[in-house]
């Protein structure tokens, strides 16, 4: 790893803490009988174990930190009124469809967010692979890295050139599913390839790394834009929001790639 700021040291302390049981409880998803009720009730437990492991830790590093998280909702710092100039957004497992089925494609992602003067902005993010042993990571102002690598986007200009990557919303509203299948027809055509892994935060941290040219994809909840969201930005990226949302940490919908691609890609999505 590179030299990580107090606040990242115990971020990764929390997640490797937490990526151990993740790693466990994984181990016994292929023992499961593949039905609808015992194999979400494991993994809903595995998440809320994770959960708690991060919320623990981080709580006990940082007493007088904010939580926002997947499970739990927003969690106040203790004798806090809500308005704490600091916040971790965490999601415990990201990638639940990946993790149920036995794909080893998942990741813990937390962010921490400050509430200044200005509004709230992301100052750190880490995301985790456990199963790839891949740790993504950001500091606002310090670059973004993959253990000790710095990351940068890839600098592609031709849309047919790249590799876009998308979620396609399955289980979302009919409306939803409309416009992803539009947006996803639309670019298509003009793309060397499509990639659906199931993992928002991930997919992020690989535009960052230059893996994935673009990622777009709707109706995203803050814990799986967060992290991701800084990491893209340190690593010459941009990431905004379909939306019209002026912080994209809280947008509807999203896209991040380099600044080559957003308005062509954008254009496309929109037009969809």
């Amino acid at each position: 790893m590179s030299v990580l700021s107090p606040n990242l040291t115990i971020m990764l302390k929390a997640a490797e803490k937490a990526a151990k049981s993740l790693v466990r409880d994984f181990g016994e998803v292929e023992h499961l009988q593949v039905s609808r009720k015992g194999p979400a009730d494991f993994v809903s437990a595995a998440d809320t174990r994770s959960e708690e492991i991060l919320y623990n830790e981080l709580k006990k590093a940082r007493p007088s930190f904010g939580f926002l998280m997947e499970e739990s909702g927003t969690v106040n710092a203790e004798g806090g009124s809500g308005n704490e100039e600091f916040r971790f957004i965490i999601d415990p497992l990201d990638g639940t469809t990946n993790f149920l089925h036995g794909i080893p494609h998942f990741n813990i992602s937390i962010g921490l967010e400050r509430n200044g003067p200005t509004g709230r902005e992301m100052i750190a993010g880490l995301v985790m692979d456990p199963i790839k042993n891949e740790v993504f990571h950001a500091e606002k102002g310090a670059g973004a890295f993959m253990q000790k690598r710095r990351l940068r986007v890839a600098a592609r200009k031709d849309l047919d050139l790249c590799v876009i990557a998308g979620g396609d919303a399955c289980s979302r509203d009919a409306e939803t599913k409309g416009k992803f299948i539009r947006q996803l027809n639309a670019l298509h055509a003009r793309v060397a390839g499509y990639r659906r892994m199931g993992a928002a935060a991930l997919d992020l941290c690989y535009v960052a790394a230059g893996r994935y040219d673009a990622f777009w994809e709707n109706k995203l909840s803050p814990w799986d834009v967060s992290a991701g969201a800084l990491i893209v930005k340190e690593a010459g990226g941009s990431i905004v929001s379909l939306s019209g949302d002026k912080n994209p940490v809280y947008a509807d919908a999203i896209l991040a790639c380099n600044a080559n691609l957003q308005q062509s890609i954008k254009k496309i999505l929109d037009e969809a």
